[in-house]
């Protein structure tokens, strides 16, 4: 492909745009499997100018990185951004790292020109492309403690996306960055946090999904305490921000800055629809921690983009409790089923074996139940015999919430009330993509099931979790941190909907919202 390419720079042409022409032109010459694979997104020329802006370094000699450099969209738009608010910018070093070998040519091509246009703007410039891979060849610095090693002014990036098997070698190399199933991104930019300067800045584009979540926890761990969140930038729409590669992705920009953390510090939030209302943003300021609980175990972002939703973030982190102050409990569904098919049955068979009914994702709906229902290869009962009593949970009440949603749901959260009397049986089976909620020692009280059913269903809890939630996963780790009301607020609200007899949302809203007078705060 390389050899029959001569696109050149057209006459005054910023380094910029001449790299995003090449990207198209690459873009156009790969599949889109290609592109998954090695998570090739190109940054689309409004992002990478609003992420250049976001640099405020007036020092006249910088190291800049790119460690997933692509064509050099990025780090044109930052330089250029530079050169055009400092004039006394003399001298600009830059390491980049690609290692897709047909792209290399592209990034040549740009790093070249970039250095034309900064000689005619008497600014000296040297770079070093790299093909080695970036977490390779640079994951030791993460259990470095001394600062020898080379670190940089300015790192910016938009990092490759996928997801990297446990014993992939980037995983190995990157083991303190790594809890469960990691995310090749958030490694990029825990490596990056480690390599810059004092008071150096870091700015990433990324998906959301490191917010919250069990598998970026000992990401957190470290990156929040490497460096201070200083602007965040959030695109609500999934298909809008990089919509030429046909990506659906929750994307925010972070810029981070290597200093001291400050619990005070004022981290401004911004937000836009997608690139058409980029430069009209809705812009929020917040405490750094309004956003992030540095003390709690797992220091979930929270990322509130509008009053309302400041609103609600300002009420439930007014509650002081999370369930386990009360002796609740979450735990996952244990019935994995192509586990368990030997035990999972579709028909009652009274008197030949002993079953219990088996509850799936799909069996749980807002405040209820159904019970059982036809699907294929989601058979509704489990035999109880010795075989299977690990996969069974004693007959008691219980909230069952589903651990994942689908595209097609308005609502993260989706909650379904059971009470002990729905079945004749001692046991009852939970299937693995279904949480659920207990007390270990006793049971729940109806009116604690029926309340936090209900609060976990509202349009309360639903902005609540989407404004640190980045993914369609409801993980039993993040229902474990979330606030709630004090019991005896849980339990008036449940006999209000018991008394009522009406589980509909529309009531369940109704009461939420009145007893916390909160008409005036979502409307």
């Amino acid at each position: 492909m390389n050899e029959k390419v001569n696109i050149n720079p057209l006459e005054n042409e910023l380094p910029s745009n001449y790299a995003d022409r090449l990207g198209i032109y690459y873009a156009k010459q790969v599949t889109q499997k290609h592109k998954k694979d090695n998570g090739q997104f190109f940054t689309p020329i409004p992002i990478a100018c609003l992420m250049a802006s976001f640099c405020n370094l007036t020092e006249s000699s910088l190291k800049i990185l790119d460690p997933g450099c692509g064509t050099g969209v990025l780090t044109c738009a930052l330089i250029e951004n530079l050169i055009e608010k400092k004039t006394n910018i003399e001298f600009i070093s830059l390491v980049a790292y690609e290692t897709d070998p047909e792209l290399i040519f592209f990034s040549r091509k740009t790093l070249s020109y970039l250095k034309n246009w900064l000689q005619l703007k008497g600014v000296s410039f040297e770079y070093k492309l790299h093909i080695h891979d970036f977490i390779l060849e640079n994951a030791k610095v993460l259990r470095n403690t001394s600062r020898s090693q080379i670190n940089f002014d300015i790192i910016i990036s938009n990092p490759p996306y996928f997801k990297l098997a446990k014993d992939d070698e980037k995983a190995i190399a990157a083991k303190e960055l790594v809890s469960g199933q990691p995310n090749i991104y958030s490694i990029f930019m825990g490596i990056a946090s480690k390599l810059l300067n004092e008071n150096g800045e870091l700015i990433f584009i990324t998906p959301r999904s490191f917010a919250s979540g069990n598998y970026f926890k000992a990401f957190r761990e470290f990156f929040f305490n490497m460096v201070q969140i200083d602007k965040i930038h959030l695109f609500n729409s999934r298909k809008d921000t990089f919509n030429r590669d046909s990506v659906l992705q929750e994307t925010v920009i972070v810029k981070a800055i290597k200093s001291n953390i400050n619990p005070n510090h004022q981290v401004t939030v911004s937000s836009s629809i997608g690139i058409k209302d980029i430069n009209e943003p809705t812009i929020k300021y917040f405490p750094s921690s309004e956003l992030i609980d540095l003390s709690s175990k797992e220091k979930i972002l929270h990322l509130p983009t509008n009053d309302k939703e400041e609103s609600v973030l300002n009420l439930v982190t007014s509650w002081e409790n999370i369930l386990i102050n009360y002796d609740i409990h979450i735990s996952t569904g244990p019935v994995v089923s192509f586990r368990s098919w030997d035990f999972i049955q579709n028909n009652y068979e009274n008197g030949k074996v002993f079953l219990a009914p088996l509850f799936w994702l799909h069996n749980v709906n807002k405040m209820s139940l159904e019970w059982p229902i036809t699907s294929k290869n989601k058979g509704q009962f489990i035999k109880i015999d010795p075989s299977s009593k690990s996969l069974l949970i004693p007959n008691k009440n219980y909230i069952l919430l589903r651990r994942f949603s689908t595209k097609d749901d308005k609502s993260r959260l989706i909650a379904a009330p059971y009470f002990c009397n729905y079945t004749k049986s001692n046991f009852i089976g939970v299937e693995n993509k279904v949480n659920y909620i207990y007390r270990k020692k006793g049971h729940l009280e109806r009116s604690e099931v029926a309340g936090l059913c209900a609060l976990l269903n509202s349009e309360l809890f639903d902005i609540y979790f989407q404004i640190f939630n980045g993914n369609v996963n409801v993980s039993a780790t993040e229902l474990r941190e979330m606030r709630f009301p004090p019991i005896n607020n849980i339990k008036e609200i449940g006999n209000k909907i018991i008394l009522s007899n009406d589980y509909s949302m529309s009531n369940v809203n109704k009461i939420v919202n009145e007893y916390f007078v909160l008409e005036a705060i979502l409307n």
